[in-house]
């Protein structure tokens, strides 16, 4: 069931839904995410059956605002607050050491947990409303509510951006907020913040030149995960084969693709493109990629979803270009890809 998330009374019920433990569909600003109580194994464990998603997987965990984190955290490194004060709310998620005895069937039973303050309307209104007290005692729950709110959508595959990819993914009993479709379109940055220096788990929308200049009054770098690898903590996303659609996605260059589809000629049955380069292609369901970064991240989960609804087989992807604002799309693709 859709629920219009702009209304009070669909929060009222979402809300209700997760403190009696149940499953919720969320909008955020970067993919709707399937939610339930990141407090309660119980319902947790729900997450991970809807999804088919292994349990020692972790998910994130969306708070309201930034005086959640003493509850999940036992400790916050001076550089790692400093990236909460410039990007929360907002579409960036900090690996920090986990309290003892807090969120751990959420974090896959790791002695860290990832954090995000979502920068979504309904988001932050359902937060708050988990947080209130209910009229029904039994449903009030904690004072400090945070949500697991993996993407809602089955382990590895395309996440949705809109509340109908949700219904259709998971099906029709699930109740969903519908907060529109997600402004930017692909999951959060991730930064490790537990080993002392800054380490980039998953590149998204913050980018990092954005990090960096926050981590020069530090005078630390933002490593790479590569740079760091011991002890890397397991992290959402950061699978080398995620984010694919049903059919096979092939990434190449302008001159690839022209060249294969005019190999193919009228044979190019069941082929979709997505490219930023005008291509000469007939009976060829071709899709436009934007110039721009952003605006590719924000439709690129909607697109490749649309080329399986389309019916396609094979999915043929101009290589994004290799600069530091396509980093997040590059890697959804590559993973799409592998």
């Amino acid at each position: 069931m859709i629920l219009d998330g702009s209304r009070p009374d669909s929060i009222t019920a979402a809300a209700r839904t997760l403190r009696a433990g149940g499953l919720l569909g969320l909008p955020t600003e970067t993919v709707y995410g399937l939610a339930a109580n990141a407090q309660s194994d119980g319902a947790v464990a729900q997450i991970f059956a809807a999804k088919g998603r292994p349990s020692d997987h972790p998910l994130i965990v969306h708070v309201a605002d930034a005086s959640a984190i003493a509850h999940f955290a036992s400790a916050v490194p001076a550089f790692a607050q400093a990236l909460v004060d410039a990007f929360w709310p907002g579409p960036l998620t900090l690996i920090l050491p986990r309290r003892p005895g807090v969120a751990s069937a959420a974090t896959g039973g790791q002695d860290s947990v990832g954090l995000r303050c979502p920068a979504h309307p309904v988001a932050h209104a359902l937060l708050r409303a988990c947080a209130a007290q209910g009229d029904d005692a039994t449903l009030g729950g904690p004072a400090v509510w945070g949500v697991a709110a993996p993407s809602a959508n089955r382990f590895g595959r395309v996440s949705p951006t809109t509340a109908q990819h949700v219904q259709t993914e998971l099906g029709n009993d699930l109740l969903v907020l519908d907060g529109g479709p997600c402004a930017v379109g692909i999951e959060s940055t991730i930064v490790d913040c537990t080993r002392g220096v800054p380490v980039l788990l998953r590149p998204g929308a913050i980018s990092r030149a954005q990090i960096t200049a926050v981590m020069a009054a530090y005078g630390l770098h933002l490593l790479s995960k590569e740079e760091l690898p011991e002890h890397t903590p397991r992290a959402s996303g950061t699978l080398l084969t995620h984010y694919a659609p049903n059919a096979k996605v092939r990434l190449m260059d302008a001159k690839a693709l022209q060249a294969g589809l005019e190999v193919l000629g009228p044979n190019a049955a069941h082929l979709a493109v997505y490219a930023r380069t005008p291509l000469r292609a007939a009976s060829v369901l071709v899709r436009r990629m934007p110039d721009d970064a952003s605006a590719t991240a924000a439709e690129l989960f909607a697109t490749l979803r649309a080329f399986d609804d389309a019916g396609a087989q094979l999915i043929w992807i101009e290589t994004p270009p290799n600069t530091p604002d396509w980093e997040g799309v590059r890697d959804r693709l590559q993973r799409a890809a592998a």
